[in-house]
């Protein structure tokens, strides 16, 4: 099958978060039209405002990629926001675009979803086969309801709605904000504002667990080739291929970043999951490589820090 964004009015939800922006950079090569709303015109937890915004724009296609997100520290503190928010964003826009009759959805999850001792690489099946990480477990379990929601739609009622989920992505628009970034932008902060004062870097944890990154801009090239060329109930996994331990990853961006100060771990804050890399076989079988490697998309994620192309800064 392929799906043509030819002429379409395609709806970025979130389009001013890391991965919405960089699906709006993406869609400029498409001959499309790329729809948006900011956050004060429509409240996408508010399904009655949702569904009427979506039937006065008729999109014909959506990358719903709208979602309260944070790392573990955020995760920790506010689990009520985590879980309600997400399942009222996901409830409402997939209602939404059964009603209004859109042709294609992608829902964006992540890869928190699968179990903290899954088998690695993680393939799509590992899905509901043991328990989470519990210090994302809120998160986890709306974005598991999201993968659920947009496969009931399609059973249902027959509607072409299909989920990806990325790994830890990083780039441009990322949130550097030290209590509630995840790792990569937390440690160019960190490496960043060490080389400014001489100082040393701290690392979270024992800086052993393993994890796989990939350029947003990358992630963006993924979707849209998934809403391109895939179309089944199966959630896709979308990774770089490899992974690195935290302390490897730590010394990699201090080497990008030109420093060479000392490296501290702190055993008292919590490893989350040992590690957590995807098994992205079933994308690469649809055509699709990621462009962009670990020290060059670190290089351009700094880049963008320095610019203020992010939040928390």
């Amino acid at each position: 099958m392929s799906y043509s964004f030819e002429g379409k009015r395609v709806w970025v939800a979130g389009h001013r978060g890391m991965v919405g922006s960089a699906l709006v950079r993406r869609l400029a090569a498409e001959n499309c039209e790329v729809l948006t709303v900011s956050r004060d015109q429509l409240d996408l937890t508010d399904q009655r405002a949702v569904l009427g915004w979506m039937h006065g724009s008729r999109p014909q296609a959506v990358f719903l990629a709208a979602a309260r997100v944070g790392g573990i520290l955020a995760n920790d503190n506010h689990p009520v926001e985590f879980l309600r928010d997400n399942l009222l964003i996901e409830t409402a826009v997939l209602t939404g675009a059964e009603s209004v009759g859109v042709e294609k959805l992608l829902f964006l999850g992540s890869s928190c979803i699968y179990p903290k001792h899954a088998e690695q690489p993680i393939r799509e099946e590992a899905l509901l086969t043991g328990p989470l990480e519990p210090t994302n477990e809120w998160y986890a379990i709306a974005k598991i309801a999201g993968i659920k929601l947009a496969e009931a739609y399609r059973r249902e009622y027959g509607c072409d709605f299909i989920s990806a989920m990325p790994t830890n992505l990083y780039g441009p628009g990322d949130n550097f904000d030290l209590n509630a970034s995840h790792v990569m932008p937390a440690l160019i902060r960190k490496v960043h504002e060490a080389k400014l004062s001489g100082g040393e870097v701290s690392v979270w944890g024992t800086g052993t667990p393993r994890r796989e990154f990939l350029y947003v801009d990358d992630c963006a090239d993924a979707c849209v080739h998934l809403m391109q060329h895939y179309s089944d109930a199966l959630h896709i996994n979308i990774g770089s291929g490899s992974d690195v331990s935290i302390i490897e990853l730590t010394h990699t961006v201090m080497e990008v970043l030109g420093y060479d100060g000392p490296v501290v771990t702190d055993p008292s804050k919590p490893d989350g999951t040992p590690r957590k890399l995807m098994d992205s076989s079933r994308l690469a079988a649809l055509g699709w490589q990621p462009r962009v490697d670990l020290r060059e998309g670190i290089a351009l994620a700094y880049q963008a820090f320095l610019a203020g192309e992010g939040r928390g800064l």
